[in-house]
């Protein structure tokens, strides 16, 4: 057996034994060690293959399948400008605490600076340390080093998030007929890992004494859940999509300065709250502001917070019941608002499709919002649903890789439905790409297509003085044959023109398919700016 051969098919066991089920390969040269390991892997039951043409598409995709299962996925790829693909979806993955392991093939080190092709310094090519394999060599002793590095890296990512692991292949690259080796490649009895590693825990919790009545809990992106304290508490909730809160909190700190019966003196931020404007600017103006985060680095983009913990303990507490009351009947004075808005307004918009959308959805259903308008319009007009899990690629907020990461969390969670932009759509075009022998998510993907940037039309370089630059370097309008662009994929397009022909597509995934919705950005900034000034108006 030639060195590379043995040291790929003890790694991918070693991944096995440590509970890696899911593996995404993008086929190349120099890691023909691993894609033969791993098919041979598949082949025998003991995990599931996905085999994907673009790494960038890979990456995402490995990253969907960790958000879904919860559980270490890796992706691997060849050496040279194919490592550099894995970038954005290892970035969003070291954001977002997911357990992503970069699997990366190499060149052996002589090779370097030397000219060679597809070679390049991959050390620390993601921002990350490298956990760096050794050149495997014919001799004894190497077979508990490599088992014990692939622990580590399955205990790094479990813990921490992403691990780049990098893995030199000399020639031969393909499998021979010798079986022979110096020493026994067998791993520990009974399947267990080389190295058993308990999961490791920082805890700090804070007594919520400093926190008075009139608090308000902001929840961004994470994974803690504070509803039962809040409610003992009495203190209202306003949540980014993938939580659970008012319905319309969101639009509400959006609509410009809150009345006094509203404002808090205290809020408390869980996890990543970056999506709104309006959120952080009342972070900004509140006087004493806790954040809740697992991280060292906790998030704090206007540097407002006075204090920090993992956790909050409620000891004796006053409750003003009005507090929470005032909140609620605000709540839906908005909703009141946005909903006879809406009923003048021409179906569709962002707006219309995010809220009919979510309504819609079958309970048990996924959701995965793209990063650019249908996340906020999500976030501004639709209902919350407690039966419907919802996930968002919020670590860095790219629209990178979307399809991809929502075809992931269908194949782990099962029926799957995404809402996107078209930009979005055609920035992950490649998601669509899935071989024959691969198995295929139920995903349902909703494209609202503006025909450009829309989410541009409501920033500051959307305003009137900025226009005759804004439809080029903005707008960026492409006329792309979405339907077109399917069928060369094979894959299933519907058009839906009426929220009743949108509810009839939004039955139960089969396959990936389709769902396109067609609407107009020029009137979207006077939308948005209407729908402020009404929740404004009918409380000032």
């Amino acid at each position: 057996m030639n060195p590379s051969t043995a040291q790929a098919r003890v790694l991918v066991d070693e991944l096995i034994r440590n509970d890696v089920r899911h593996v995404v390969l993008s086929p190349g040269s120099r890691n023909a060690p691993l894609s033969f390991a791993l098919h041979e892997a598949a082949a025998a039951g003991r995990l599931t293959l996905h085999v994907r043409v673009d790494e960038r598409t890979a990456g995402f995709l490995a990253l969907g399948l960790a958000r879904g299962s919860g559980e270490v996925t890796a992706v691997t790829c060849t050496s040279g400008t194919a490592v550099a693909n894995l970038h954005p979806a290892v970035l969003e993955a070291r954001h977002s605490g997911v357990p992503v392991i970069a699997l990366t093939a190499d060149r052996p080190v002589e090779l370097y600076r030397t000219g060679a092709s597809q070679t390049v310094d991959q050390q620390r090519v993601f921002g990350l340390d490298t956990l760096q394999f050794p050149i495997a060599e014919r001799r004894d002793d190497q077979n508990g080093l490599w088992r014990s590095l692939v622990c580590r890296a399955v205990a790094t990512a479990r813990d921490q998030g992403p691990v780049h692991v990098n893995v030199p292949f000399r020639e031969p690259l393909v499998p021979d007929a010798a079986a022979d080796w110096p020493e026994s490649l067998d791993g520990r009895p009974f399947d267990m890992p080389w190295t058993r590693a308990a999961r490791r825990t920082t805890t700090s919790t804070h007594a919520a004494d400093h926190l008075g009545p009139r608090t308000l809990v902001i929840v961004g992106d994470t994974g803690h859940d504070l509803s039962d304290l809040a409610d003992r508490a009495g203190w209202p909730v306003v949540a980014e999509p993938t939580g659970h809160g008012l319905r319309h909190g969101t639009l509400l700190l959006n609509a410009g300065e809150l009345p006094e019966h509203l404002r808090p003196r205290a809020v408390v931020v869980v996890g990543r709250a970056t999506l709104s404007r309006g959120v952080l600017n009342l972070i900004a103006r509140t006087p004493v502001v806790h954040v809740l985060s697992d991280e060292l680095d906790w998030p704090d983009p206007r540097f407002a917070a006075t204090h920090t913990s993992t956790d909050l303990v409620l000891g004796e507490h006053d409750v003003d019941d009005d507090w929470l009351t005032a909140w609620q009947h605000a709540d839906k004075a908005v909703a009141d608002v946005v909903d006879g808005l809406l009923a003048e307004q021409p179906w569709p918009t962002g707006l219309h499709v995010a809220r009919d959308l979510v309504a819609a959805l079958p309970p048990g259903a996924n959701l995965f919002l793209g990063s650019s308008n249908p996340v906020r319009d999500v976030d501004l007009v639709a209902a919350p649903r407690r039966d419907v899990r919802t996930y968002a690629n919020r670590g860095v907020a790219g629209i990178d890789g979307s399809v991809s990461t929502a075809a992931g969390i269908a194949l782990t969670r099962g029926p799957t439905y995404a809402l996107i932009g078209d930009l979005t759509f055609l920035h992950d075009a490649n998601g669509l790409l899935i071989g024959p022998d691969e198995p295929r998510p139920d995903l349902t993907v909703v494209v609202l297509n503006d025909d450009g940037g829309g989410i541009f039309a409501l920033l500051e370089q959307g305003a009137k003085e900025h226009e005759r630059t804004f439809e080029r370097v903005f707008g960026t309008p492409h006329g792309v044959d979405l339907e077109s662009l399917c069928a060369a994929h094979h894959v299933p397009h519907t058009r839906a023109t009426t929220p009743e022909e949108l509810n009839r597509a939004l039955d139960r995934p089969s396959g990936i398919r389709v769902v396109e919705i067609r609407a107009k950005r020029d009137e979207l900034r006077d939308l948005h700016a209407r729908l402020k000034t009404a929740v404004s108006t009918a409380f000032h």
